[in-house]
């Protein structure tokens, strides 16, 4: 089979590809592995018998079953979830928004393709353009997102430890350079993997730097603020036109309706309308209005803050627990990034003696997935720093007790690493 450079692009390896591939496969095959690699948000009680009630009240009309399943909405998306989304931002934080201001999409893995390559790649007259990522590691979806090769420009972080076996990446604005190259800036907030949050102060950094030089600064809150509210630290909600920030439904419980949402300026939403409609025709109901309810109400803010929120700290501090009493006193340098938000542990293991990816693939063996830091780092040099090889995403939405084993699993596999090293040297 002959393809084009575009076909061959989107069929060659990619990081995000081999991650779905893994977690389908495991899910599928039924084996007793520890799912850890995914972003799967945890099962909420509360949140699920809320949409439970609400689709019960959906399907009990012939009229919202027809609007559910039976009709196109426009390329910008579901119009009363739109109307009720800018009521609601409005009234909470005065933006201004009106619904052109606002677009769905299937997904926010869609968004951010159209997006992307909005913004970076052939301008024409030889011009090229860049998706500046202020902020590596970021989130393994971007990597191969781009139609053209080279799109993203990453900057390594600045590193502080924050405690005895932590620390945090920071945004090194000595590093960071926008130029006429740059087509758009982009920063995840929590950040998927890491689960660090981008401080108010670097953000209006970011947002000025964007505005100095007339680029949009995309914002990723499919974790963040206003919700779903995965958020373990303080931040502002912030939006205005220089901003293009995109949410998502799906953690807060609903990942199967892939319903991404944009928030951006008129002409911005225009051009990802006119995308939506060559791409998809529509985007889909289904998400939209089992959540407009919610919106309309604002009864999305309490249950991001009263439920999600506090469901995913426990969840955090428990693994967090579980790691530091696995790893105990032993005799090697490890840190967890400290967990700000998301749903993410970030393990770092400096000098590790095997790449993130063997690591992976003998905790693979032992029936643990979790997923190679080396895929987070899209846009750096070529010239290899061996911490993006020293690192892995670990995922804790899932069952406690499962994830308590998963993590002494590899707290051990780790120490058999180091054991063999030593034993060999």
């Amino acid at each position: 089979m002959k393809l084009s450079t575009f076909g061959r692009k989107f069929t060659a390896d990619a990081g995000i590809t081999s991650l779905m591939d893994d977690l389908g496969n495991a899910m599928a095959s039924g084996d007793d592995m520890i799912m850890m690699g995914g972003g799967n948000p945890g099962h909420i009680p509360e949140i699920q018998e809320r949409v439970q009630s609400i689709l019960a009240e959906l399907s009990a009309s012939d009229q919202h079953v027809r609007r559910l399943v039976g009709v196109y909405d426009p390329p910008q998306g579901e119009k009363q979830f739109i109307s009720s989304l800018a009521d609601l931002l409005n009234r909470e934080y005065g933006w201004g928004l009106e619904p052109e201001n606002i677009a769905l999409t299937n997904g926010s893995q869609a968004a951010f393709f159209m997006l992307f390559n909005m913004f970076g790649g052939d301008y024409g007259n030889g011009q090229r353009k860049h998706i500046l990522l202020p902020l590596a590691p970021e989130y393994i979806g971007y990597a191969d997102a781009g139609i053209e090769p080279g799109l993203f420009r990453a900057v390594q972080p600045d590193i502080s430890f924050t405690d005895g076996h932590e620390f945090k990446y920071r945004v090194d604005f000595d590093a960071v350079e926008v130029t006429g190259e740059t087509g758009a800036i982009c920063v995840s907030r929590p950040t998927n993997p890491t689960g660090n949050v981008v401080t108010d102060d670097e953000l209006a950094r970011l947002e000025a730097l964007a505005r100095e030089h007339d680029v949009p600064l995309i914002v990723d809150g499919a974790y963040g603020t206003p919700f779903p509210s995965l958020l373990f630290v303080d931040a502002k909600p912030t939006w205005n036109d220089q901003i293009i920030l995109c949410l998502s439904l799906s953690k807060l419980g609903l990942p199967a309706a892939r319903t991404g949402i944009v928030i951006a300026a008129k002409p911005v939403i225009k051009a990802l309308s006119g995308i939506n409609a060559i791409m998809n025709l529509a985007t889909g109901s289904f998400g939209a209005m089992l959540a407009e309810p919610l919106v309309r109400s604002g009864e999305i803010l309490s249950l991001s803050r009263d439920v999600v929120c506090p469901f995913y700290r426990e969840k955090m501090e428990k693994a967090v627990g579980v790691f530091h009493n696995a790893m105990g006193e032993a005799d090697c340098r490890w840190y967890i990034h400290k967990p700000e938000g998301a749903m993410f542990l970030w393990l770092w293991f400096p000098d590790l003696p095997v790449t993130s990816l063997a690591l992976y693939q003998r905790l693979k063996a032992r029936g643990v997935l979790v997923v190679s830091g080396h895929y987070f780092f899209p846009g750096l040099p070529d010239d290899d720093w061996r911490h993006r090889h020293e690192c892995l995403r670990v995922t804790y939405s899932q069952d406690d007790d499962r994830v308590a084993e998963g993590l002494r699993i590899i707290a051990d596999e780790v120490k058999r690493v180091w054991a063999e090293h030593r034993g060999g040297a």
